[in-house]
């Protein structure tokens, strides 16, 4: 959260001189014209809604990786094989996807608000389940542990989007990777944290009651703080504001819209890149201390440091990247963000040695950094549609993040971890080739600059 608040306050890019531009000014970028800031500071409450959404970010990254850091222990607990273990999260990962497929619909008629507060209760009573699994060596208790895990976080990482779109929408300029920046950085502690409740014999029981308990109060105090916000503290297109928070204010309104937005090809193919970042995130997350530990034979801790330097390499872009959107574009940012990750697993993948595996591990998480916020971004040019977009998006994230990486799981039972994980690369590789598709819709930032130009006119 420091480290968001201090890229705000100064323009600050990477190596990247910024023009200076005048606060009423519009650029073209990605072939269509984009809003620059030229409306007042944000309210108190939208500048409270953000920090309060970056520290539920946060707590998300904290409670993943706190839990994954500890798959070796799990797996040794309960006597299980890598195969095994993939086929555990995998049953978590499938009540996910029958979250996600109605994830939509329910934050529609729920809203924001209350969606976070039914996963926070469903989150955190997941968490309290996959501890009692490991303590009693029931495989069932960590099973039902895992799918409700699943079905909460796939329920708050849709209104969570949501909320950061339209914050982003209040702010002027890009803030989105901000809050995904929250997420990498509570990654780091969690993961380190992890790694510390290893070496220091911390039953993995203990662990997640802990995280549980703090999830849940972390959660429901940010809900009353006002996390979601009022639909007059969100500036919309003329026309449009009613729509632009329409989820929050009139339930059920949003149904027909959230459907619908399944049958864009934009929105799928948006929902490509999300899916490929979130594969290539989700993937790490998931085996990539494993895979130092079984490839470079080191002990659990090494491999909780490692999947910490991916993830702070992650976060040190998210913080100071929102600056290179602004400047260079969704697309262009799109496409060498996908390259120098591509670049960054095969590294790791082939390495021989483990600090140069650590050198392409780092690389893999530079590039992997903006993916997904840039695809929230993209899936919400305009107000009007945003939240069944969001949502369509979300979902082919969410499905790739559970999903597909167990699946690598029962592939390494027979290549090994660390060469499983270079399937990874051929969903990059997709994702660069669609980066096109990121680019603002022509429509609605003509829209915007018009209602820009009457703004600054009316001053």
């Amino acid at each position: 959260m420091l480290l968001v608040l201090w890229s705000n306050r100064f323009d600050i890019s990477i190596g990247v001189p910024l023009p200076t531009r005048r606060p009423d000014a519009a650029a073209a970028t990605d072939g269509a014209v984009v809003l620059r800031r030229a409306h007042t500071a944000p309210s108190p409450a939208v500048r409270r809604a953000r920090l309060l959404l970056v520290g539920i970010y946060a707590l998300m990254g904290i409670m993943f990786s706190s839990w994954l850091a500890r798959l070796p222990s799990v797996r040794a607990a309960m006597g299980l094989s890598t195969a095994q273990l993939g086929v555990v999260l995998l049953l978590g990962a499938l009540g996910a996807l029958a979250a996600v497929l109605v994830s939509g619909a329910v934050h529609a008629r729920l809203g924001s608000r209350r969606l976070i507060v039914v996963a926070a209760v469903v989150i955190s009573s997941g968490y309290l389940v996959i501890g009692l699994g490991p303590t009693f060596g029931v495989l069932p208790l960590l099973c039902v542990g895992v799918v409700v895990n699943g079905v909460g976080v796939a329920l708050v990482n849709l209104a969570m989007n949501v909320e950061s779109a339209r914050i982003e929408r209040a702010f002027g300029r890009t803030v989105i990777p901000q809050f995904h920046a929250g997420f990498s950085a509570g990654a780091v502690l969690g993961s380190l944290g992890g790694a510390a409740c290893s070496a220091l014999d911390v039953p993995v029981e203990a662990q997640m009651a802990t995280v549980a308990v703090l999830g849940l109060v972390w959660r429901l105090a940010s809900v009353r703080a006002g996390v979601v916000l009022s639909v007059d503290e969100v500036p919309a297109v003329p026309g449009q504001q009613a729509a632009a928070g329409a989820a929050e204010v009139a339930p059920g309104s949003g149904l027909r819209a959230s459907m619908l937005a399944w049958t864009e090809p934009r929105t799928l193919l948006i929902g490509l890149v999300a899916m490929a970042a979130s594969l290539s995130e989700g993937s790490a997350n998931n085996w990539l201390s494993l895979a130092v530990v079984d490839s470079f034979a080191r002990p659990e801790a090494v491999g909780g440091v490692v999947l910490g330097v991916f993830i702070a390499s992650m976060t040190a872009v998210r913080v100071l990247g929102t600056r290179l959107i602004d400047r260079f574009g969704r697309v262009a940012v799109l496409r060498v963000s996908g390259l120098v990750s591509l670049a960054g697993l095969v590294v790791f993948g082939v390495a021989p040695t483990l600090p140069l595996a650590v050198g392409g591990v780092a690389a893999w998480g530079l590039g992997a950094a903006l993916a997904v916020p840039i695809a929230i971004a993209a899936a919400s040019d305009d107000p009007l549609r945003a939240a069944g977009r969001v949502a369509v998006v979300s979902s082919f994230a969410t499905v790739a993040s559970l999903v597909a990486p167990p699946v690598l799981g029962l592939v390494a039972q027979g290549l090994g971890t660390r060469h499983a994980l270079l399937l990874v690369t051929v969903a990059l590789a997709a994702s660069v080739a669609v980066a096109g598709r990121v680019a603002p819709l022509r429509t609605v930032t003509a829209q915007r600059t018009s209602a820009t130009a009457a703004l600054v006119d009316a001053r």
